[in-house]
């Protein structure tokens, strides 16, 4: 599995930057402009990517204040895992993603920039929409 992270610290409490993760609604909040389509219940997420894909996500497991793991609730491109770490840190949160994704030598050289340009916008539209 290759995988993509990034991490930020946000001036909110830990229980307000989860309750935001924890529910699939605000993620299209979180996303870039090449997404459209979107659909989505606390639970499930579905969208289309520009020239590329349909993806249907859904919150595979929640541990309370602590991660998010979200995972395709239909069939992906490749396999892929998605990851929302959040912990107490001083007077706020940090907040770590983590996108796993098994992907092929032909596809890491083509989806690898954007993933991680996916990666890097996600937790930094989390910092702006909870500022």
């Amino acid at each position: 599995m290759t995988k993509f992270e990034s991490i930020i610290s946000i001036a909110q409490p830990l229980d307000k930057v989860y309750g935001f993760l924890s529910d699939l609604n605000n993620h299209q909040q979180l996303m870039p402009e090449n997404i459209y389509n979107w659909s989505s219940t606390t639970d499930e997420a579905k969208f289309t990517i520009q020239n590329m894909a349909k993806l249907a996500l859904k919150v595979n497991a929640r541990i309370e204040n602590a991660e998010i793991l979200i995972t395709p609730s239909e069939e992906a491109p490749f396999a892929l895992e998605m990851k929302w770490l959040v912990a107490a840190d001083g007077a706020g949160t940090t907040a770590k993603l983590i996108v796993s994704a098994e992907l092929n030598m032909m596809m890491k050289m083509l989806a690898s920039g954007p993933l991680q340009k996916l990666v890097d916008h996600q937790t930094t539209a989390l910092a702006k929409a909870l500022a």
